[in-house]
């Protein structure tokens, strides 16, 4: 499988990632799920076989990602059972402009009119220059989605790469940063919002109309399909935040 387009793909959480190898920016996104509270402590990654599906590289390079990571602590392995996540604060980390918890700081309203007027502007860019290599991983990735079911840790993942690999299409680094550190906010609750019965299926059938608007190269619809993904994530979100249910027990 070529892996050279994780290299590019990558949040910049660290300038010159490009000259590192495959297996360290594949430990970098993990620490980034973790770090945003995707992944928490005590919860199982997904096999060695899903992972590659979904980062779009082989398994023996997940393997070492998995190696490197436990040897900091960060992951747990043990034989014949899937890794854990061990009990370990990456809040330092910066994601690619500023760390989770400062994004956390801000009030939802605050960071859903900051998405409608930013991410609008970075999807509909993206629907313009999206090559077929990027078209082609989206639709990968949505049948790693479809065939994930209502396995919550999997879909999270397929998520973050899928907005990740549209916000870079934009071609402006920069913004695709900032909109992938909005993405973040609030995980504790969007990763309970999709526990709830139907949620998966919904966000997948939001995706797909993204990715069919995004094929047609249709600005528009682009922008039409996200500001309606967005609006859902704000209300599903908005009704969390007003219950103080932050998933911690899911």
């Amino acid at each position: 499988m070529d892996e050279s387009p994780i290299l590019t793909e990558v949040p910049n959480i660290a300038r010159g990632l490009a000259r590192r190898t495959a297996r360290d920016v594949i430990a970098q996104k993990l620490m980034v799920l973790i770090a945003t509270n995707m992944l928490r402590p005590g919860d199982e990654l997904p096999g060695e076989r899903e992972l590659a599906s979904v980062l779009h590289v082989s398994r023996e390079t997940v393997r070492g990602a998995i190696q490197t990571l436990a040897a900091q602590g960060i992951i747990a392995v043990s034989h014949g059972s899937r890794s854990r996540i061990c009990k370990v604060d990456l809040s330092h980390i910066t994601v690619t402009i500023a760390s989770p918890n400062a994004i956390d700081s801000y009030d939802l309203e605050s960071v859903h009119a900051a998405r409608l007027h930013v991410e609008l502007k970075v999807v509909g860019d993206a629907a313009e220059r999206i090559d077929d290599a990027t078209l082609a991983k989206l639709q990968a990735l949505l049948e790693a989605q479809r065939l994930g079911g209502d396995d919550v840790m999997r879909f999270l993942i397929c998520d973050r790469e899928f907005h990740v690999a549209i916000y870079r299409a934009g071609g402006n680094p920069l913004l695709a940063d900032f909109v992938t550190d909005l993405y973040t906010y609030m995980m504790n609750y969007r990763r309970n919002a999709m526990s709830k019965p139907g949620a998966i299926e919904a966000s997948y059938d939001d995706h797909l109309s993204i990715y069919e608007a995004l094929a047609r190269h249709d600005r528009d619809a682009v922008v039409d399909a996200f500001r309606h993904h967005l609006t859902r994530i704000y209300e599903t979100t908005k009704v969390l935040l007003a219950t103080g249910n932050t998933g911690n027990t899911v």
